[in-house]
């Protein structure tokens, strides 16, 4: 299927799963828990405190090579959205992307899904593992803080602890 129809199909709608598609346009449906959306949440909130309004969005869907994937946060600069807009998918990756890694996600899959984020123009791709923890990464291999928003915690606390 093309990401439109996936986005337009009645059947597809208000689903408690993240949607994705792979090469070939076969659908891919992953189980998104509430620890995993308070993460979500957090990382998306903390653009917002510290100046970055509408500039980051949860849920974003980026068109791959290996087709559209949904990056839990995404950061957009100013010049990005102007030239991207709210196309559905973008047809670049924005400038950072988050993925909230869930304990059945392998870490070869999130490495392939960070090749396919920098492929398509990501500056930085962040990792939130299932405590909270950070890691940053850039083309050149991993940081110890982002490049980008050095001030952004190493640790994400939900409230759980």
């Amino acid at each position: 299927m093309e990401w439109r129809e996936v986005v337009e199909h009645p059947s597809l709608q208000d689903l408690p799963f993240k949607i994705e598609t792979n090469a070939e346009g076969y659908i891919m449906m992953v189980a998104a828990k509430n620890k995993h959306r308070g993460y979500q949440a957090r990382i998306t909130a903390w653009f917002e405190h510290h100046g970055e309004e509408n500039k980051a969005i949860p849920a974003c869907s980026i068109q791959t090579s290996d087709g559209v994937k949904i990056a839990d946060v995404a950061w957009r600069s100013t010049e990005f959205i102007k030239r991207n807009k709210y196309n559905d998918p973008y047809e670049e990756s924005p400038e950072v992307v988050v993925e909230v890694i869930s304990p059945s996600n392998s870490e070869k899959a999130m490495k392939g899904k960070m090749s396919l984020y920098f492929e398509a123009g990501a500056k930085e791709v962040w990792f939130c593992d299932d405590e909270g923890n950070m890691r940053f990464f850039n083309p050149q291999g991993e940081l110890g803080k982002s490049g980008l928003f050095g001030q952004f915690p190493g640790r994400i606390d939900i409230g759980i602890e």
